[in-house]
C-alpha cells in the first residue's frame, strides 16, 4: 500500500491545525468551509463564539447542503470538549 495514493501532501497540509490571529486553532479546510458560508471566524473571540455563529447559519436553513459545515461544527465541538473539560 502506498500512502501517496490515499493522501497527497497538499491535501494533508490542509488538515493541519494552525493558530489564527484570534488564537483559535483551525485548519485550512475549516477556514475554506467557514468562508463558503460567510462566517468570519476572525471576529469570534472563542471556539464557543464560533460554534454559535455556525449554529446560526445551520438554523437559518438558507443553504440546502450543509454537511461540510456540520462537520466543522462537530469537529470543533469535540476538540473544544477534550481540550477544555476537566477529566
Amino acid at each position: 500500500m502506498n500512502i501517496e495514493d490515499d493522501f497527497s501532501l497538499e491535501e494533508s497540509e490542509k488538515r493541519f491545525l494552525k493558530k489564527q490571529s484570534n488564537g483559535m486553532l483551525l485548519s485550512e479546510n475549516h477556514i475554506n468551509i467557514l468562508n463558503k458560508y460567510d462566517i468570519d471566524y476572525l471576529k469570534c473571540s472563542s471556539i464557543n463564539d464560533l460554534l454559535y455563529q455556525i449554529d446560526e447559519v445551520l438554523n437559518e436553513g438558507e443553504y440546502d447542503e450543509v454537511d461540510d459545515l456540520e462537520w466543522v461544527s462537530i469537529d470543533l465541538a469535540e476538540r473544544n470538549y477534550y481540550q477544555n473539560t476537566n477529566k
